[in-house]
C-alpha cells in the first residue's frame, strides 16, 4: 500500500544474517524485520539423503508497499543429494523470563494489511504507567492495527502510534485506557562496557511468552548495514551495542538489561546461520532521546509524528505501459478509491513530480501531511491521460 513503505531489513556485510521483528503473510510466525521467514541457528547434527523428480511450480504476485510479495505455486523439483548441518552453541539457552524480568515488558501483535491477511509480532517496553510504549519502528511498520499485551497482568490493549524514527528504528506507542502499569527501569550510568553481562528479554518466535537470554557485551558503537528483503537497497544502523546472546526473531523492541536489572539497550537485530548468535541493541540513551523528541511532537527529517499520509493504492510488480507506477487496486475508503483510481491505471506524477517506481511514489506521498490534497496524473487502462485530486488519509505506520 503506497503510504506505508515497509522496509524489510536484514544485516549484510561481514556479520551476515537477518534482523529481528516478526512479520509474516497470513499468520504470526518468525521473520526478521521482514515479511517472510528466517532460518535460525541449528544446534543439532543432521544428515540425510533424498531424491525426487517432477516439474517446477509456478506462481505470481502483486506488490504492496512498494515491494513485491512472493508468488504461490505448486510443483516438485528434480535432483539427488546428501547433506545435513552441524552446529554447537556455546551460548546459554534462553529460559522463561522471571516475574522480575517481565516487569514493564509487553508483547506486540500487529495486522499489516487492511484485509488482515498478514500479521507480525515483537516486543516493547513500558515507559509510563499510563501506557507509553517504546519499541522498534520495524516492529510496527506497515501496521493497520496494533494490539499490546502487558505481560505482568496479561491485560490486552489497543495501541496508537505516537511517532516513529524509521532511520534509527525507534517508535513510540500509546495504549488506550491504560493506567497503573509497571514500568521498566532505564539505566542512567551510560552505555555498558565490553565484557559486561547482560540479559535480553523478548517475545522470542512471537509465541507471546517472554524468555530471557543471558549473554555478554562483545563490542560497543557498532555500525551494521541492513538490506531490504526485496534487495532494492541498504540502510545503516549505527552506534549499536554488540551482544553474544541467543537473541532470535520476535525479541525486537525488547529490553537488554544489566546485572542490576536496568535497561541498557533495545534489541534490534541479530545474525543467523551460525550456532552462536551475534545480537545488536540500540543504546537506551539513544532510544530515550529519540522517544523524548517524538513525545514532544518534534518532527524532523527522520521523525514522523503520528501516522503518515496515505494515497491508498496497491501497486503491481510490473511497470506501467507509460513508464509510471501500475495500480493493482485501491483500499476501500482511501483517497485514491474516492477519487476513482482503479486497477489497470498507471500513475505518472503527483503534484507535477514524475514517479517511475513504487518507492518514489511512496516518498512523494509521505512528503505531504494527512489531509493534503494532491493532483494525481495517470493513464487509465485504455491509455487515456487523466488528472484527479486526491485527499490523503492517515495510512499504516511508516
Amino acid at each position: 500500500m503506497i503510504g506505508s513503505g515497509i522496509a524489510a531489513l536484514a544485516i549484510v556485510g561481514a556479520a551476515g544474517g537477518t534482523a529481528l521483528g516478526l512479520s509474516s503473510q497470513g499468520t504470526t510466525t518468525t521473520s526478521s524485520q521482514s515479511q517472510g521467514t528466517t532460518t535460525l541457528p541449528d544446534t543439532d547434527t543432521d544428515t540425510g539423503t533424498g531424491s525426487g523428480s517432477g516439474t517446477d511450480g509456478t506462481g505470481s504476485s502483486d506488490g504492496t508497499n512498494g515491494f513485491t510479495v512472493p508468488g504461490d505455486g505448486s510443483g516438485s523439483g528434480t535432483g539427488t543429494g546428501t547433506g545435513g548441518s552441524t552446529g554447537t552453541s556455546t551460548q546459554s539457552p534462553a529460559t522463561a523470563a522471571t516475574s522480575a524480568q517481565k516487569k514493564g515488558v509487553v508483547t506486540i501483535n500487529t495486522v499489516l494489511n487492511y484485509d488482515e491477511s498478514s500479521q507480525a509480532a515483537g516486543t516493547g517496553m513500558v515507559l509510563t504507567s499510563d501506557g507509553t510504549i517504546l519499541t522498534n519502528n520495524h516492529v510496527i511498520q506497515g501496521a493497520t492495527s496494533i494490539t499490546v499485551t502487558d505481560e505482568t497482568t496479561g491485560k490486552e490493549y489497543k495501541a496508537e502510534v505516537v511517532g516513529a524514527d524509521a532511520t534509527n528504528d525507534v517508535a513510540v506507542l500509546k495504549l488506550e485506557g491504560a493506567s497503573g502499569l509497571s514500568t521498566v527501569t532505564l539505566d542512567d550510568d551510560g552505555e555498558p562496557s565490553t565484557g559486561d553481562t547482560v540479559t535480553d528479554v523478548g517475545n522470542a518466535e512471537g509465541t507471546g511468552n517472554l524468555v530471557a537470554a543471558e549473554g555478554t557485551v562483545t563490542a560497543t558503537d557498532q555500525d551494521i548495514q541492513v538490506q531490504s528483503e526485496s534487495g532494492t537497497g541498504t540502510e545503516s544502523l549505527t552506534g549499536l551495542i554488540e551482544i553474544s546472546a541467543d537473541i532470535v526473531s520476535g525479541d525486537s523492541g525488547g529490553p537488554v538489561v544489566d546485572s542490576e536489572g536496568e535497561v541498557v539497550g533495545m534489541a534490534t537485530a541479530a545474525s543467523s546461520g551460525t550456532a552462536d548468535v551475534t545480537g545488536y541493541a540500540i543504546p537506551i540513551t539513544t532510544a530515550k532521546t529519540i522517544a523524548e523528541k517524538i513525545l514532544a511532537g518534534e518532527s524532523s527529517s527522520t521523525i514522523t509524528i503520528g501516522l503518515p499520509a496515505f494515497l491508498g493504492v496497491e501497486v503491481s510488480n510490473t511497470t506501467g505501459t507509460t513508464g509510471g507506477v501500475a495500480v493493482a487496486g485501491t483500499v476501500e475508503g482511501s483517497g485514491a478509491a474516492s477519487a476513482g483510481l482503479a486497477a489497470g491505471d498507471t500513475i505518472t506524477s503527483i503534484d507535477g513530480t514524475a514517479v517511475t517506481s513504487s518507492d518514489q511514489l511512496t516518498e512523494v506521498v509521505q512528503s505531504h501531511s494527512v489531509g493534503d490534497e494532491v493532483s494525481v496524473r495517470y493513464t487509465d487502462s485504455t491509455g487515456a491521460a487523466e488528472t484527479v485530486t486526491v485527499t490523503l488519509t492517515a495510512g499504516p505506520a511508516a
